[in-house]
């Protein structure tokens, strides 16, 4: 029998209701996989989720994490370029400890309706990054 997915759940919580329903969604989705949740991080928003992510990936008990939150439409462009740099961030830490990195963050440019419409987007990083382990398992 394989070992069970040690997974580390990260939510951006600027947007508190909406963060509260994806992350809800994401442990559910992670007990339906049969994956261990070893912790659930919860930062002030997307922009400061690299930094603890890295934290999560360095520890060996945790084979992949998941990140979500909300990053809505603004009047400028902040919000485009701080989802460029988490998704970078998030991409070059995946691959410098060679662990899936679950991307599960609404947006840039999404407006609240659309984030509530894609309340599920968390869940869909859990599953992405518990199956990519399995799939790393067997190379």
């Amino acid at each position: 029998m394989a070992a069970k997915v040690r997974i580390a759940i990260m939510i951006g919580m600027f947007h508190e209701d909406i963060a509260e329903e994806m992350l809800g969604k994401m442990q559910d989705k992670a007990g339906e996989l049969g994956a261990d949740i070893i912790k659930v991080a919860k930062v002030p928003g997307s922009y400061e989720i690299p930094l603890v992510a890295k934290k999560l990936l360095e520890r060996g008990d945790v084979d992949c994490i998941a990140v979500s939150g909300f990053i809505e439409k603004g009047s400028t462009l902040h919000g485009e370029q701080m989802g460029l740099v988490v998704s970078k961030a998030l991409k070059k830490l995946e691959l410098q400890y060679g662990k899936p990195v679950g991307m599960g963050i609404i947006g840039p440019g999404a407006t609240e309706d659309q984030a509530r419409q894609r309340l599920d987007y968390g869940a869909a990083a859990v599953k992405a990054a518990v199956k990519m382990v399995e799939i790393l398992r067997k190379l």
